[in-house]
């Protein structure tokens, strides 16, 4: 089973789940496979294909449930069947309400012995967007940033190439690849005007990139716009953006969304994870900048934090941190995070922090 966990951190799998297989008859292992890409086929028939005739009374070790519905790729579970396999051990359920348990009892009717449970922690942590999304109705909102041993994620002047070093950028790259989405506001485009696409050799997709600009301040000459045929680009404006603004979005290929405000201000970001939840969009990473990140963790949306601290300091009153806005009074109404790994990325320290938003205690499978 780890080894089939291993198999399935390879995939780049969003909206779907990374699975990976493998087959063991007799001690050695006789087929493998994961889900690459979605709308690729999954793990399973990998595997099978993979082991042939070796498959039958075999033991087959999947790290999610067996689908059981036709998707952009036909059902696993029959072919699973098919294959006659004497065991399938599998790490855990599948939490979409069209397969939890169906691809479980499809095996165990046609007579194949079914075991769950095994590394079923580790297989939730892997796919821990899917099965938010499955949880929650909404993505998995992760806060990015890079910041100096004092805080800054810039300079005075604004300057902030390069905080973190090349390795640490070489992974983020992967994790935008591995996003449903990616965002950051409109002050971050103007100063920096990124591509926010995920550039590494064989990269095998691209996020959606979103930005809020609530007065289409956005640059039709920016880099985000002028890549738009090679990675999708929504911007998120308010009602009272003008429609000739939106309009000229239009015939570039960039699509414009009205978010309605929110009541402290700003555009509506409960609206807007409902719009990207009925894109099927399960995760979502926002990369700043200060004021985006604090709009998320004011609304309660922020389930997370991947902060990668460079052994530097910059130094400054005036020198911008990750998080802006008005802060809190006092110390006990910060918004207290728990350290859930860390670890060291060359020179630099990642550190992964989650929060508790506060629909969590709302969540309930449907």
């Amino acid at each position: 089973m780890r080894r089939a966990l291993a198999l399935a951190r390879r995939g780049c799998t969003t909206p779907n789940p990374m699975v990976g297989c493998v087959i063991v008859r007799e001690g050695d292992v006789v087929g493998e496979g994961y889900h690459r890409l979605a709308g690729t086929p999954h793990a399973e028939p990998a595997a099978l294909a993979q082991a042939a005739d070796a498959a039958r009374g075999a033991t087959v070790y999947v790290t999610l449930e067996p689908c059981s519905h036709f998707g952009r790729t036909p059902p696993c579970a029959p072919a699973v069947v098919a294959a006659r396999p004497a065991r399938v051990v599998v790490a855990t359920l599948d939490p979409n309400p069209v397969v939890s348990g169906r691809g479980i009892q499809m095996l165990r009717d046609a007579g194949i012995a079914v075991e769950v449970g095994l590394l079923g922690e580790e297989s939730r942590r892997l796919n821990e967007a899917y099965f938010h999304f499955r949880s929650r109705h909404r993505p998995l909102v992760t806060l990015k940033w890079a910041a100096t041993l004092d805080g800054k994620i810039a300079t005075r002047s604004g300057d902030s190439r390069w905080i973190s070093g090349g390795k640490s950028r070489a992974l983020v790259h992967r994790l935008r690849a591995r996003s449903g989405a990616v965002l950051v506001g409109i002050g971050t485009v103007l100063a920096d005007d990124p591509l926010l696409t995920a550039r590494y050799r064989r990269a095998p997709r691209q996020p959606l990139r979103v930005v809020l600009d609530s007065r289409l301040r956005l640059p039709l000459t920016s880099a985000l716009v002028a890549s738009v045929a090679q990675a999708p680009l929504l911007v998120c404006c308010g009602a009272a953006a003008p429609d000739e603004y939106a309009r000229r979005f239009a015939e570039r290929d960039v699509e414009v969304l009205r978010l309605p405000e929110a009541a402290a201000g700003g555009l509506d970001l409960g609206a807007l994870m409902e719009a990207l939840a009925a894109r099927q969009i399960d995760s979502l990473l926002v990369e700043g900048g200060g004021a985006t990140h604090a709009a998320f963790l004011a609304a309660g949306l922020a389930d997370r934090a991947l902060v990668f601290v460079a052994p530097k300091v910059v130094g400054g009153a005036e020198a911008p941190t990750a998080i802006e806005g008005t802060g809190c009074a006092l110390m006990r109404e910060a918004a207290a995070g728990s350290v859930r790994s860390v670890r060291r990325i060359g020179d630099d320290v990642l550190l992964d922090v989650g929060f508790t938003p506060r629909d969590a205690e709302e969540a309930t499978p449907r």
